[in-house]
Parts: C-alpha cells; sequence; structure tokens
C-alpha cells in the first residue's frame, strides 16, 4: 500500500471516529449537500436540521480541526481533508446511513464528487443552497472574529468570502434555495419533507 493510501485511510477513520454514534441506516440513502459561502448560515442549517433528522454531519471546518490541529488552509490539506470526507460519505451512503455534507461547495466539479457518490449507490440526493444578503453576512463574520457563537469554527474572514464569491459557480441542477436572514423553518420543513418522502 502506497504511503498516500495508508493516509487516505487514517484520515477517513479519523473523521469516521468524529461522527460516531452513526444513526441507524434507512431504507432508501439520503445524502444531503449543503452549498453556501463563508458566513451564509450552513452550520447553523446543518445543525437545526439535524436536530429533527438523524444524520452523519460532516462538518468541514470541524473535521478539518481534527485532522490537522491549526489548519493552514494549503492546497495539500484542503485535498486531504476532502479527499477523506468523500471516502467517508461513500462508506455511509454505501451503508445507507443518511449524512449531510456541510462545506461551501461553491465550484461544480466539487459538487459532481458528491453528487456522483449519490448516484453510485442510489441514494436521494437533496441539494440545498444557502445565501445571505452581503450586510448581514459581514456583521455575521465580524461576529465570528469577536468569538460570538462557541459552535462557530470556521476560520474564514471577510477577504475568503470575497475570494470565495469570485470563485463560486451557479447550481444548474434541481436544489432548495434558502435565504438565511429570514425564517429558515419553511427551508428545513422542506428538506425534511425531501428526505422522508425517500423512504
Amino acid at each position: 500500500m502506497t504511503e498516500k493510501r495508508q493516509q487516505l485511510l487514517d484520515d477517513a477513520r479519523r473523521i469516521e471516529e468524529c461522527l460516531r454514534p452513526l444513526p441507524a441506516p434507512r431504507a432508501t440513502p439520503i445524502l444531503v449537500m449543503v452549498s453556501g459561502l463563508p458566513g451564509s448560515g450552513k452550520s447553523y442549517f446543518c445543525r437545526r436540521l439535524a436536530s429533527r433528522f438523524p444524520l452523519a454531519r460532516l462538518e468541514s471546518d470541524a473535521l478539518r480541526k481534527a485532522l490537522f490541529g491549526q489548519p493552514t488552509y494549503s492546497a495539500e490539506e484542503n485535498s486531504r481533508l476532502f479527499s477523506a470526507c468523500h471516502r467517508v460519505l461513500e462508506r455511509l451512503v454505501g451503508a445507507e446511513v443518511p449524512a449531510i455534507f456541510d462545506a461551501t461547495n461553491l465550484r461544480e466539479e466539487h459538487r459532481r464528487q458528491v453528487s456522483d457518490i449519490a448516484d453510485k449507490h442510489g441514494a436521494k440526493l437533496i441539494l440545498v443552497r444557502l445565501k445571505a444578503p452581503p450586510p448581514v453576512v459581514q456583521e455575521r463574520l465580524a461576529a465570528r472574529a469577536g468569538g460570538g457563537d462557541a459552535e462557530d469554527l470556521s476560520d474564514a474572514g471577510p477577504e475568503v468570502y470575497e475570494r470565495m464569491r469570485r470563485d463560486a459557480e451557479p447550481i444548474r441542477r434541481a436544489h432548495i434555495s434558502v435565504d438565511t436572514s429570514d425564517d429558515i423553518e419553511p427551508a428545513i420543513a422542506a428538506v425534511l419533507r425531501e428526505m422522508e418522502g425517500g423512504q
């Protein structure tokens, strides 16, 4: 086994340990993928959803810190993190364990890697795009810098938001769009209906 392959297996094992206990398998595999810029409310939305429906929640910010301690956000680090996340998603969906992938997922090539996993295992893929008006995002990022939310593990600030905003690609497949500056309960209910309809 190559060193790179062993590293992938080790990273995936550490990520899966962070997810325990796993929810019970469902009759139909379910994979929820969220997409959104820093400050769009992804992790809050995912926490709210997971409190209503048992999901293995892969939160990229938390898992990055679990793997690297003091992350550098380098290209190599990104590659390791997302390769391991995709491997774990593949294993979970293959075992019919419902999962949600909480990451920016702003580029189509990255979203396609996740949708391919769902397609391979006949899983119901639910894609949720989260957004908020720029002034709301800036307020959230300022609060993040001040440590306002202990559950917010992202280090992304305004400069990362601007860079990612320029790189974001439109979503061309069916998805649920959510403005998190408004009441998100209707969107939570819509995603729950989609998930329960897959049973």
